[in-house]
């Protein structure tokens, strides 16, 4: 697939990164996912407008309807007076997150989620393709990349097939 030079722009600082795009299309690949992009046609909240959610919900029933907690997001801008050390709002910058739990989250950074709180101040939070903690829910064993690129783009797609896993597991 070509990238526009938009979304090669996007991808990473060297312009050789994953899309939003194709992030979409490989989880949607996966078996028994719902991908819900926020807007105010499905009655999103305005802020969330523009982010896409990805649940598992093998019978494919609305998984907002059931209060489902969704296993990876792309997040498309700052959530003003939440979330936003990320920096998002930059030109071009989006945000891939994924639960990938609190084994795999201490494996990829060396300590455990609980730990993340007295280390977030360690963390540069706007650096594009690396794998960092998010930072709102790090101590949940969530990991986050702005713009996957060279560094991160396979990692990414593994660690997501990881999270999709561990969906399938707790759905039971």
């Amino acid at each position: 697939m070509e990238n526009t030079p938009e979304e090669a722009a996007a991808g990473s600082e060297h312009g050789t990164g994953t899309t939003q795009r194709e992030i979409i299309d490989f989880v949607t690949g996966m078996s028994g996912v719902v991908a819900i992009t926020a807007s105010e046609a499905n009655g999103s909240p305005e802020i969330a407008w523009g982010d896409t959610f990805f649940f598992y919900s093998p019978d494919h029933a609305d998984p907002l309807a059931n209060r489902q907690m969704p296993f990876a997001t792309i997040t498309t801008k700052d959530y003003p007076g939440f979330d936003t050390v990320s920096d998002i709002d930059r030109d071009g910058v989006f945000r891939l997150n994924i639960a990938v739990g609190r084994e795999v989250f201490e494996t990829l950074l060396g300590h455990p989620p609980s730990a993340h709180p007295h280390r977030s101040t360690e963390v540069d939070h706007t650096r594009r393709d690396r794998v960092l903690p998010h930072p709102v829910y790090a101590t949940q064993g969530w990991v986050c990349v702005l713009n996957p690129g060279t560094s991160t783009a396979n990692q990414a797609r593994s660690l997501l097939t990881g999270a999709h896993s561990r969906a399938v597991r707790q759905r039971g």
